[in-house]
């Protein structure tokens, strides 16, 4: 990691702008706009007031921009790292992501040593906090004296979201690129450690190294600064070949979320969340999941709050006996009581007592309090009678020690300058119901516990794989001390009858098969050695399985594990048997998961209650499920990073134990 390089390339005292055109202009141009008070040297061979080389430079810039061709950036990097550069942003693309780019790419590692280089293929950063802006167009930040980093590997959603106008301070706004020699996850970790930053916003295509990124988590949890990402594209390493339904349901987006909720990334769905959340987490820090309030002058709006909330698994905190006296005091009679309340009109206009509701309400359990209000246009419209709610939010805020937000229903509704005021008064601005309920629902919304300090298993598979069948599997499996039906091999029809006999009834499955179901390759339930050999010769396959059946079978559960590359290992629970794409009822862990978090992934499952008895069924053993799940675990850590994929299905779970009825391992040999 170079982190003092990163310091000097982030915070320079001089800068060196290498190239012409345009771009290298407006970096000139920003560099004097946004206020940088050190020397600015342009270096070109023929342009006016130019140094002709780098050699010409007065001393070893801090910081360059370099804006020339991808052959004339590796001559640059060479030039500028034997003058003691500190570091570079290279603009240039047609390096990693070329057909014919990784010559040049490993030349650029080469020409730069270590000298720290952020790109190729991207615009730089804008350090706000310190008046710095290596960017080769157009921006919308402000120096400001603390707030959030944004780094970004796309440039141009780093310029969208600098166009920002809902009071969000932006302190740092970085591009990653290709991330030849510095990751995003290394930049992050960088100004993570300056005490200016507030928190962290991700716009995440490719995790990249898997170490750098629990890193950067263990100081951002050290340092009680959130991470809020959003994560876009999907990586096909982790969809492989759909030998098992495991493969067809862990996809990397999958993989994705098990890894954040593991480090402790706050993940989102929408640049709009990204902001709403951020704006969260730099006023307000990490927060514990807990149930929130509402309130609006409008019934309309409160039945909107209880719609969104129920669909996102927002909570909505119920009234105590002392708010609903409170409430009945300032509101009088003719209003209902309720979370989310509706408090009418009858006190606008009167910001004491609508300080008092909106404090009463923040009083009780509610993690935070939400109010919910449009401001009209004003081109259009007198906007004064609303001066009482921004009032009023004021002080309730002033009352409390919880967070206060004001919520607009649509996203046009807030305008910039009261956002301003709102935040400098540490109320939160929220802007659109949907991208403010997304926002409350990651960070209120139960989640489980983050440890980032856990060891992630990384996978190491390599292209030769094998199968074991479901002979082979389950032979690994009881080894393990995973429960499995007594069972016998045949090679003939006959043999199948003969081995069937002291198992009766018995399951017939045709061996060397994935998907046996769907091609006629099992038979249940036969209960004579006639049923068995017409079976067998029915399925006209070479070798054969044969077990007992379960005689006290309960319910059956998918237990998958499977080596997602850009992730981890990636464990899916969900529900079993030959409907399991159908149902779609899974969750998704890391691997390795604790016996507490395999026990409430489990409960999020739809079919949760027939584990626990449903309408008279016996109570399935869910302790023997855990201890299933945690012995498979076990043995794909101790093969260290062999394992490309594990799957039992189903695993039959009765009211005394939970048996592997079908499974299949693909492996390094």
């Amino acid at each position: 990691m170079i982190r003092n390089g990163l310091d000097r390339l982030f915070r320079p005292t001089c800068v060196a702008v290498i190239g012409g055109g345009a771009w290298c202009r407006s970096v000139i141009d920003g560099l004097h706009r946004i206020g940088f008070d050190g020397p600015v040297w342009h270096v070109h061979p023929v342009a006016e007031g130019a140094f002709r080389s780098i050699a010409d430079l007065p001393e070893a810039p801090d910081a360059c921009f370099i804006g020339v061709n991808r052959t004339a950036t590796i001559e640059c990097l060479r030039d500028l790292s034997a003058k003691g550069a500190g570091g570079a942003v290279c603009f240039a693309s047609g390096f990693a992501e070329t057909r014919d780019g990784g010559v040049l790419n490993t030349a650029l590692l080469d020409a730069a040593g270590d000298m720290a280089v952020v790109g190729p293929n991207c615009y730089g950063f804008v350090n706000a906090l310190d008046k710095v802006a290596l960017w080769p167009d157009v921006h919308g930040l402000i120096p400001v004296e603390s707030g959030v980093a944004i780094l970004t590997q796309s440039s141009n959603i780093a310029l969208n979201l600098s166009m920002q106008r809902r009071g969000l301070p932006i302190a740092f706004l970085g591009t990653a690129g290709n991330q030849a020699q510095t990751g995003l996850s290394q930049i992050a970790h960088s100004l993570i450690q300056d005490p200016r930053i507030t928190a962290l916003g991700l716009h995440i295509e490719g995790v990249g190294e898997l170490p750098a990124l629990q890193v950067l988590m263990q100081a951002a949890h050290r340092l009680g600064k959130p991470v809020i990402a959003l994560k876009s594209g999907r990586s096909e390493a982790a969809q492989t070949a759909a030998l098992s339904h495991t493969a067809s349901l862990s996809g990397s987006d999958a993989g994705a979320t098990a890894l954040f909720d593991r480090l402790g990334i706050l993940r989102v769905r929408s640049l709009d969340a990204l902001i709403e959340a951020l704006k969260h987490a730099h006023l307000y820090g990490p927060t514990a999941p807990g149930p929130i309030a509402s309130l609006s002058c409008s019934g309309g709006e409160a039945s909107l709050m209880a719609d969104g909330g129920d669909a996102r698994g927002v909570v909505f905190a119920p009234l105590t006996d002392a708010q609903d006296m409170a409430l009945k005091d300032v509101l009088g009679p003719l209003v209902t009581r309720a979370n989310p309340l509706d408090y009418h009109t009858f006190i606008w206009n009167d910001a004491p007592k609508m300080a008092e509701v909106y404090a009463v309400m923040a009083s009780g359990p509610a993690a935070l309090t939400a109010i919910v209000v449009d401001f009209p246009r004003r081109d259009r419209c007198i906007t004064d009678a609303w001066e009482c709610v921004e009032e009023a939010a004021m002080l309730a805020s002033q009352r409390t020690d919880k967070p206060i937000a004001l919520l607009t229903s649509l996203s046009e509704s807030l305008p910039e300058d009261i956002c301003g005021r709102l935040m400098r008064a540490g109320v939160l601005p929220l802007h659109g119901l949907d991208a403010a309920l997304d926002a409350l629902a990651v960070i209120y919304g139960t989640r489980v516990e983050a440890d980032p300090d856990r060891p992630i298993p990384i996978p190491s598979v390599q292209d030769t794989l094998c199968v074991r069948d479901e002979a082979l599997a389950k032979a690994i499996l009881e080894r393990c001390g995973l429960n499995v039906p007594r069972h016998a091999l045949a090679a003939s029809p006959e043999e199948a009858g003969q081995v069937a006999e002291s198992l009766l009834p018995v399951a017939l499955k045709a061996r060397g098969m994935a998907h046996k179901t769907e091609v006629g390759g099992v038979r249940l339930g036969l209960d004579s050695v006639e049923a068995v050999i017409g079976a067998a010769n029915a399925m006209q396959s070479s070798s054969y399985y044969i077990e007992e059946m379960i005689p006290d079978g309960g319910v059956e559960l998918l237990l998958g594990i499977i080596a997602d590359p850009a992730h981890g290992y990636v464990l899916t629970l969900g529900a079993g048997g030959v409907l399991t794409e159908l149902w779609q009822d899974t969750c998704h862990l890391l691997v390795p998961a604790t016996a507490l978090e395999i026990d409430l992934a489990l409960d999020t499952l739809r079919i949760a209650p027939l584990l626990d008895g449903y309408r008279g069924t016996p109570r399935c053993q869910r302790a023997t499920v855990i201890a299933a799940v945690l012995k498979v675990q076990d043995y794909v850590v101790a093969q260290a990073g062999r394992v490309a994929e594990i799957e039992i299905n189903p695993l039959i779970v009765t009211p005394t134990r939970a048996v592997v009825a079908d499974a299949l391992i693909r492996e390094e040999p």
